[in-house]
């Protein structure tokens, strides 16, 4: 009887963990999934998700797809550039100055992108939109907050895009 009901006991915990294993995708992997899709691929996605989240209508959802293709490509070179600086061996800090114009492009590029977003949706819609945002800014900080590599040393977390 013991014999069975550690078996039994075996098999389940067995199932159990591959079940868990198999639902959860590394990051690396994840991300490497994210970076080999086209810009088009990219900005489909992200416009079929955001026509599920706000109820777009065709025209918005026109209009959504060419602001999130142009979003990607840009990215998408961003990330090609850096690529190619790793690869190089040139990567190196970026300067005060740099670093000041890295970020100011950044924002700049999030107003414009508000501003456009503002004339295509209605209130309720931007509201809602908003409001996504403000939950992923606040996921990705806890994300962080949570890493191991920085939760070691208590450090805060300070975005740093070489």
């Amino acid at each position: 009887m013991k014999k069975i009901l550690l078996i039994a006991i075996a098999f389940i915990s067995i199932k159990g963990i591959a079940q868990q294993k198999m639902g959860h995708l590394d990051r690396k992997e994840m991300t490497r999934k994210m970076i080999s899709l086209t810009p088009e691929e990219s900005a489909g996605l992200q416009t079929k998700r955001m026509t599920l989240q706000l109820d777009l209508n065709d025209f918005q959802q026109k209009e959504v797809y060419k602001l999130n293709l142009q979003n990607a490509k840009k990215r998408k070179d961003m990330m090609a550039s850096n690529k190619a600086k790793r690869d190089n061996g040139n990567m190196e800090r970026p300067s005060k100055q740099e670093l000041l114009k890295m970020r100011n492009d950044r924002l700049d590029m999030q107003i414009a992108t508000k501003i456009k977003m503002a004339f295509i949706l209605n209130t309720e819609q931007r509201a809602k939109w908003e409001t996504i945002q403000e939950e992923m800014k606040h996921n990705f900080k806890n994300s962080m907050k949570n890493n191991k590599r920085f939760a070691q040393n208590r450090t805060p977390f300070i975005p740093r895009r070489f």
